[in-house]
This record gives structure tokens, sequence and C-alpha cells, in this order.
């Protein structure tokens, strides 16, 4: 949405294009060089951060309003993104701290207790993960920030957003497990020690260096290069790709790596 007539149409009418009391939250994972950070937004009229989401229009399929909310935040389209799991609880969006007074002065509309936006709404919960040294992060007339934090240094979190990550973050690191996560989170040519960086930081422990990137190699993921890269005086270690096919096959039917 970029005026204000885009918001007054969504916050008046916008049940007649998405779908009421369902909505859907994105917790977007960004690495780059052993950070693990997590986009978080604001929105008028609130004090605190929160992951970014939205509607489902009544004409887009679920993951694809999941995407389209991750690329308007992220400016990247077709993200991993994976669901993981619905939130419901009848206080969870409860508006605690909302300013009555700035949300009107900022859109130019009051919330009545007969609106669509109003009521419970259950939220389907989606994880992404990009590179975020890569993207382009956009605001828009709703959003006022939006910003990486380091994902051991969240500030408190609106709505049931913390209970969100926490279940996003955990899912994921289960899921890494089973699904060949990280072509779009390395260059074309890395290491092996690039790659076992990559995991420890997203799973957040320690894994063994001489054991881990072994079990990628014998399931076909990575291929060796007759390339080295020089990197100091007697260390010129081997560089890696993935082998697309045989990780797009794996991201549908699943590995085993523990």
């Amino acid at each position: 949405m970029k005026t204000q007539e885009d918001v007054e149409e969504f916050i008046l009418h916008g049940h007649r294009e998405y779908v009421p009391h369902v909505s859907l939250d994105c917790a977007i994972f960004g690495y780059h060089e052993q950070q693990l950070k997590l986009l978080l937004i604001t929105y008028p009229a609130l004090d605190g951060w929160c992951l970014p989401g939205g509607y489902i229009k009544r004409t887009e399929k679920l993951i694809e309003a999941a995407n389209r909310n991750v690329k308007e935040r992220t400016g990247v389209d077709n993200l991993f993104l994976e669901q993981f799991k619905t939130f419901g609880d009848p206080d969870r969006a409860k508006l605690s701290n909302f300013d009555e007074d700035a949300w009107f002065k900022m859109t130019g509309v009051r919330l009545t207790d007969d609106n669509w936006l109003i009521d419970q709404t259950f939220s389907i919960g989606f994880y992404a993960i990009t590179d975020f040294s890569k993207t382009n992060l956009q605001t828009d007339y709703l959003i006022m920030k939006c910003a990486w934090f380091d994902i051991d240094n969240l500030p408190k979190l609106e709505f049931d957003h913390e209970e969100m990550v926490r279940e996003a973050l955990h899912t994921m690191r289960v899921q890494l497990y089973h699904y060949p996560i990280g072509y779009n989170l390395l260059p074309e040519k890395f290491t092996l020690s690039e790659i076992h960086a990559l995991y420890e930081t997203l799973l957040g422990k320690k894994l063994d260096i001489s054991n881990f990137p072994k079990k990628l190699i014998a399931l076909g993921l990575l291929k060796k290069l007759d390339e080295k890269r020089s990197i100091g005086a007697h260390r010129s270690p081997y560089l890696y790709t993935f082998d697309k096919e045989r990780y797009d096959e794996a991201l549908k039917e699943g590995v085993v790596l523990s």
C-alpha cells in the first residue's frame, strides 16, 4: 500500500479482496558470514516490533500469499518457505498499547468494533531463509520500519510473536536435518569449512567438522571441484558446489543428515 487512499480502501473494504480473520506471519531468517538475524517491522500506533505478515487474497494460494509478503519486505522472490504452525488463541491479537489517535492521524480512518480487521484472527506461520546482505528492505504506507536483528538480541515483540519466533526457530533447526537448506546462502563455490559454519550458525550448536560435510558429500549434494582457494600459507582447501539436480530432488523428497 503506497498511499493513504490505498490504506483507507484496505481498512474499510479489504474484506472484498482478502479473507477475513485469517492472516499469515513470516519469520524471515537472514544468514551472512556466520551471523543469523531475524527481520522485524513496526506498524503505526504500536510501540513494539512484529514479524512481517499480512492477509491472504481470495484469489491466491496460501504459499503465494506467503511469497508475496516476503518479497514485499525483502525484495527477494522465491525464497525457501516452509509453513510451521497455526496460531489461534482467543487473545493473541489484543491491542493493549494501541494508540488510536496516532492510527487515525496516519490512516484517516477510525477502527470501529464492526470493522473486518477487528475480532479473533488466526495466523498461519511461515519461515524463510535468505542471505540478508542481498536483500533490499522495503517499507510502505503502513510499515514504519523494517530492520534485521541479531537472533540472540531481539527486542520485545508484540502480540504472540515471541512464541512464533521460538516455534519457527525450532522448526527450522529440526528441518535442517531433513532438507538441504543453503543453496542461496553461500557463494557458488565454497569450502567445506564455509558450509560447516553455515550449519553451525543456523543450528546454534557445534558440529563435528570432520564428519558433517562428509554426510553432505555421501548424499550427493556436494560436488568437489578441481579448484582450490588460497587462504594463507600452506592452506589451500578444495572448493565445492551444490549438485543442483540432487539438491532440488532432496528438497522435494527430504534427506537425513543426522
